[in-house]
């Protein structure tokens, strides 16, 4: 069994071109279904998926005792410290994530030198609050980027994001009628399985242009 406390959950060949750091959100763990359906669907396009644990998370898998995220700081420093391990690996580069793992691999993603940055679910916003807008770090932005988001996201929704000022070598994906985890209403005729392979299929576009 993976210890989470020690190893990341890896998807794809070892020896792929591309290799994907995708984060984690704060709420669940990189084997939660949303995770692991896209980190299947985007390594079976031949991208090398490597899924880490935010050392919060993984104590709390561990113990089975529920923390909140660690400070920011050590966060960065987590994702840093995967990063630059793929890194001495070789190949492309591109980090991103879930929801808050994704606003982790934006604040990095400049730094870091990736060849990409893929954000699922972007936080842009706390749910009901879109005064308290978190845009720094996607507005100065020199690493191309695609946000794949939710039409309905209560983070950052179609019409919101539509009036913020992100950088030019930003660019979204709408996910049809999809919430923060682009589950869309039964109403809408989608499948949550569908929503996720159309995020998967935007993703692996994004990937296949960075080469």
């Amino acid at each position: 069994m993976t210890d989470p406390l020690k190893r990341a959950l890896i998807d794809g060949p070892e020896d792929a071109s591309c290799v994907l750091v995708l984060a984690h959100g704060a709420g669940q763990p990189p084997d939660a279904e949303f995770m692991a359906h896209v980190a299947s669907g985007i390594a079976a396009g031949g991208v090398r998926v490597v899924r880490p644990w935010f050392p919060y998370m993984a104590r709390m898998a561990a113990d089975g005792r529920r923390r909140p995220p660690d400070s920011e700081q050590k966060r960065l420093a987590a994702l840093r410290e995967v990063i630059d391990a793929e890194r001495r690996a070789g190949g492309l580069l591109v980090v991103g994530g879930k929801s808050m793992g994704g606003r982790m691999a934006a604040m990095l993603a400049d730094d870091v030198q990736a060849a990409g940055l893929l954000c699922l679910g972007y936080p842009f916003h706390p749910p009901g609050k879109p005064e308290r807008a978190r845009l720094a770090a996607l507005a100065a932005l020199r690493t191309p980027t695609l946000i794949c988001q939710g039409e309905r996201d209560p983070f950052g929704n179609r019409d919101e994001v539509a009036s913020y000022g992100l950088s030019p070598l930003a660019r979204l994906a709408w996910i049809p009628d999809g919430e923060h985890s682009f589950k869309p209403r039964k109403r809408s005729g989608r499948t949550w399985a569908q929503n996720l392979d159309t995020a998967v299929d935007a993703a692996l576009h994004f990937l296949r242009g960075l080469g």
